[in-house]
C-alpha cells in the first residue's frame, strides 16, 4: 500500500490517500490540544500510544459487531482505514458528571448518572463545536436523517456498554467519551476517527487518578505515563 497525498490535518491526526481509492492512511501525531486548540503542546510518544490503544479498541468493536473504518495498523504511528465521509457531529456518551457538562449544569464532578447520557455537538471549530439537539441535526443542519441518528445513538450506547466492561475489568471507570461516525461509499454508517485516552475520560477506580487528556487540560503532568498505564493494563503496550 503506497502512501500518497496528505488530504487532511487535524489537531492530532493526518490523513493520506493511498494507491487504493477506498482506503486512507491515518497518522497519529504527538500534538496535544485543548479548549478548541487555544492550548497546544507537543508531547513525545502520545501518538504512538493512541495508535495502539485505538487499534485494540477498534478490533474489539468489530468483533462485537460494531462496523468501523479500521482495517489494520501499519506501524507505530499509522493505521490503514476505510475512506468515509465524516458526519459533522461529535457524539458524546456520559456515565459520570465531568468536564463541560458538570460546569454547564452546575453538577459536582464525579456524580454517577442514573443512565448514560447521549449528547451531540455540531463539528465546527469556528463556532466552538456547539451542543445541539436531535432536531437541529435532522431538521436544521440536515446532516443526518432521523433514522440515521437513531442508528448512531444505538451504536454509541452499545459502544458504551462494551467500553465500560473493557475498562472496569482493568480497574478503570469510563467517565465519558467522544466518538465520530462517517458514511462509506455505500452509505453505511461506520465508527470512525479513534477511541483512545485523547477521546475518553478514564479514572482509576481505586484512586480516581485521571488517565486521560485531562492531565494536559488541567496541567497535571504525566500524560504519556498515564496513557502508557492504560496500554499496560490492556496488555497491549509495544
Amino acid at each position: 500500500m503506497t502512501k500518497l497525498q496528505k488530504i487532511y490535518e487535524g489537531k492530532a491526526k493526518q490523513l493520506f490517500t493511498t494507491s487504493d481509492e477506498s482506503l486512507l492512511i491515518q497518522f497519529f501525531k504527538d500534538d496535544a490540544t485543548a479548549f478548541n486548540a487555544q492550548k497546544k503542546a507537543v508531547i513525545e510518544g502520545k501518538g504512538v500510544l493512541n495508535n495502539i490503544i485505538s487499534e485494540h479498541i477498534m478490533l474489539m468493536m468489530t468483533k462485537a459487531g460494531i462496523p468501523t473504518h479500521f482495517v489494520k495498523r501499519l506501524n507505530e504511528r499509522e493505521q490503514l482505514i476505510k475512506k468515509v465521509k465524516i458526519i459533522p457531529l461529535e457524539v458524546i456518551i456520559r456515565n459520570i458528571a465531568a468536564g463541560s457538562m458538570a460546569k454547564r449544569l452546575g453538577i459536582e464532578e464525579g456524580v454517577k448518572l442514573t443512565e448514560p447520557v447521549f449528547e451531540i455537538c455540531f463539528k465546527d471549530d469556528a463556532l466552538g463545536d456547539p451542543l445541539i439537539n436531535d432536531d437541529h441535526a435532522v431538521n436544521v443542519l440536515r446532516v443526518v436523517t432521523k433514522e440515521q441518528l437513531a442508528l448512531i445513538k444505538n451504536h454509541a450506547l452499545r459502544i458504551n456498554e462494551l467500553l465500560s466492561k473493557i475498562f472496569i475489568e482493568i480497574g478503570i471507570s469510563l467517565v465519558d467519551f467522544k466518538i465520530e461516525f462517517g458514511f462509506d461509499a455505500q452509505g453505511k454508517i461506520l465508527l470512525a476517527d479513534e477511541i483512545s485516552p485523547d477521546s475518553c475520560r478514564l479514572w482509576d477506580i481505586s484512586t480516581s487518578d485521571k488517565l486521560d487528556k485531562d492531565r494536559f487540560r488541567r496541567d497535571l503532568g504525566g500524560l504519556v505515563e498515564a496513557y502508557r498505564e492504560v496500554a499496560r493494563r490492556l496488555k497491549i503496550e509495544s
